[in-house]
């Protein structure tokens, strides 16, 4: 039998999913600079080059931060340090 998730508790559950929202918020704010950042520099460094090349790259870079963030929220979720004391 495995042992209850302390997640299972509505209280603990509400504070978790609240400190994730607000890493992903946090994160967010953080992407948004990165994709303005690496846009800027690539127009720098290449000039005028076809609207379809800043797009991808706007979304590669926002794709893959906001996905490495979620997971590593999620971990943090799940290990539970910040509920295991209350």
């Amino acid at each position: 039998m495995f042992p209850r998730s302390p997640l299972e508790d509505p209280e603990k559950a509400a504070h978790a999913w609240a400190r994730y929202r607000r890493i992903m918020a946090y994160m967010m704010t953080i992407t948004v600079g990165l994709v303005l950042t690496s846009v800027i520099l690539l127009y720098r460094s290449n000039g005028t080059i076809s609207v379809h090349a800043y797009i991808a790259t706007a979304l590669c870079v926002a794709f893959t931060m906001l996905l490495a963030s979620a997971l590593m929220g999620l971990a943090f979720l799940s290990s539970g340090d910040d509920w295991k004391g209350k």
